[in-house]
């Protein structure tokens, strides 16, 4: 570690320490040391799914709701297994770092994130304090959709072959209009994505952000790349200072704006370096 680094692991110590509130955002590589797959290009996606490899499917061609009418079995087979692995899958301890920080934060804390894994309210964080802005996987809508509904896949069970990953049937249906099931996430070239839970999320964030406004604000990304820009968008935009203070935590894309905190590590490792200033 370089003289540069533990300075801003310091720097990013002191500003969470002496903040009055803490906003968490989090891309795919906050999962990595859960050992969930980032999907982090057309290599990444297939070591997680060779059977996609062997069919040339990359994740933006899979991650799209065309799938549900051309192929409901792939469609839920890809879906599946990734609600099977998310829901099997224990939060790493970084997770609990976190949740320390958030307890000790007076004007209390948000989590914006693109995951649609649920790991988040899994470690034990307030569903009510959470924008999930991709969706949920664990949250079902209609494929239609016949209705503006969503409701929990919770008590659904996929059975998946992992050698082709071909979802087995009965496939999850619409309880109003029987037509096939899908989760609430946002895909690519989506028209049908019903939208209204992740609003609902973003009007209470948006509530808590105004309630903030002239706090000592604390922002941790953990994970958020570039090829999707949301989440550090999303950052960004309330990282003005002096109030506020962004810690970017990522292993290849750690770069700040000026007066802010970058920090190239993995997500576990490096909140684990700044706990140990407090």
């Amino acid at each position: 570690m370089n003289d540069d680094y533990l300075e801003n692991v310091l720097r990013a110590a002191e500003a969470i320490s002496s903040a009055d509130a803490l906003l968490v955002t989090a891309g795919a590589g906050m999962g990595v040391d859960s050992g969930l797959p980032d999907f982090r290009g057309d290599q990444g996606f297939w070591k997680a799914y060779p059977p996609m490899e062997h069919r040339g499917i990359s994740f933006v061609d899979m991650a799209n709701p065309f799938w549900f009418k051309r192929d409901p079995e792939l469609a839920w087979g890809f879906y599946g297994h990734r609600l099977n692995l998310y829901r099997s899958t224990t939060p790493h301890d970084g997770f609990g770092i976190l949740r320390r920080w958030t307890q000790e934060m007076n004007r209390g804390y948000f989590v914006f994130t693109s995951n649609v894994d649920g790991q988040f309210q899994a470690a034990g964080f307030d569903d009510a304090r959470i924008v999930e802005c991709h969706g949920s996987i664990n949250h079902f809508q209609c494929t239609k959709p016949c209705r503006d509904a969503i409701w929990t896949g919770r008590d659904v069970q996929i059975e998946v072959d992992a050698e082709n990953f071909q979802a087995d049937s009965p496939l999850p249906v619409c309880p109003a209009c029987e037509a096939l099931a899908r989760p609430n996430v946002l895909m690519f070239n989506d028209w049908n994505w019903v939208p209204h839970r992740t609003s609902e999320q973003e009007g209470r964030f948006q509530d808590w952000m105004d309630a903030v406004h002239g706090a000592r604000l604390a922002i941790v990304e953990l994970g958020a790349g570039s090829a999707v820009p949301t989440v550090r968008m999303t950052s960004e935009r309330f990282s003005a200072p002096p109030d506020a203070t962004l810690i970017r935590i990522n292993p290849r894309e750690w770069q700040v704006p000026h007066d802010q905190i970058g920090l190239a590590g993995e997500a576990l490792e490096t909140l684990q370096a700044i706990e140990k200033k407090f």
